[in-house]
């Protein structure tokens, strides 16, 4: 599994120089690639301090007890891990704004879906993560959390990251909230979250709000990944059409005219205003990302530099 049904085959050696910009690390059995603030054993010495019944031995100085008569031992930095938890909307809106590029190729498919496109990131943050030595968990999710992968830890973990993401299939309505109000859906361990979803929401603003509180309430840094198609955000109708929700498949028939356009466009700058704010106020990442943009621009563009990538 080389992950090229989900990403071009030049990008993932482009990755594995990255790391995630986060600041919530846990001390675990294994030790990621970054130094932490806190104090462990690697081999970049930190301090030193006095010597207790218990203490390693090892870590005796025996050159500054032979100065001053008093036993010390020396401190090291700890380079601990990050727990990376990744959720990723499968529900049936985001199954939507494909579109095949003409003699479209392994290398160049068109634009995805956004589900595709999300997949694509996830992957890539996925990767960047065990490329760390990181612990990372990814999990799909519509109506409620559908398909999960348990922790998993370094390259030798990066095919079965692959392969859930590839095989995870398109559910029905979307609900963020019943999804992660499910037993064990919260990560239990402080660390950095992404969701990447087009947050169409049918509580709107009360159910993101009800959502970020509980994550942020874990102690999680979240990162909210927002992916639209540009029909989503500019549409271009007109005339007298039956609108479908893909979701619950319901319609409606609407009179599409300027005026009536400009009214939907007003709405959602006022809907992208009021979640970037939202996050803003709380210390939480917003980024839009419409599904059309190419990999290199969202990660080594928007990411980076929004602080979440560090290169």
């Amino acid at each position: 599994m080389n992950g090229q049904y989900l990403l071009p085959s030049d990008w993932l050696p482009r990755l594995e120089r990255l790391s995630l910009g986060a600041g919530r690390r846990v001390a675990g059995t294994m030790q990621g690639k970054r130094r932490s603030r806190h104090l462990g054993s690697s081999l970049e010495f930190a301090d030193y301090r006095p010597y207790t019944a218990g203490d390693d031995i090892r870590r005796f100085d025996w050159g500054v007890y032979s100065r001053t008569g008093k036993p010390f031992i020396r401190q090291f930095m700890d380079e601990q891990e990050l727990m990376v938890s990744v959720y990723v909307d499968c529900s049936k809106s985001m199954d939507f704004g494909a579109r095949v590029a003409k003699g479209s190729t392994v290398e160049n498919k068109g634009i995805p879906s956004k589900l595709q496109y999300a997949k694509q990131l996830a992957a890539s943050i996925g990767y960047i993560a065990l490329c760390s030595y990181e612990r990372l968990q990814v999990a799909c999710y519509s109506q409620s959390i559908d398909y999960r992968l348990p922790i998993i830890r370094g390259r030798g973990a990066v095919h079965r990251l692959f392969q859930f993401l590839e095989d995870s299939p398109v559910g029905g309505e979307g609900s963020l909230a019943s999804s992660l109000a499910e037993p064990g859906a919260i990560p239990r361990l402080p660390g950095m979250t992404w969701i990447f979803s087009d947050f169409w929401l049918r509580q709107g603003e009360e159910e993101i709000g009800n959502v970020l509180s509980r994550l942020t309430g874990a102690g999680q840094e979240v990162v909210l990944v927002h992916i639209l198609s540009q029909e989503e955000m500019n549409p271009a109708l007109s005339g007298d059409l039956r609108l479908v929700d893909s979701e619950i498949e319901t319609g409606k028939d609407v009179a599409l005219t300027g005026k009536v356009l400009q009214a939907y466009r007003a709405e959602w700058d006022k809907y992208h205003q009021h979640l970037s704010s939202y996050a803003a106020e709380r210390g939480i990442s917003y980024v839009l990302i419409p599904n059309d943009m190419s990999l290199q621009q969202a990660v080594f563009g928007i990411l980076a530099e929004s602080g979440l990538i560090m290169t």
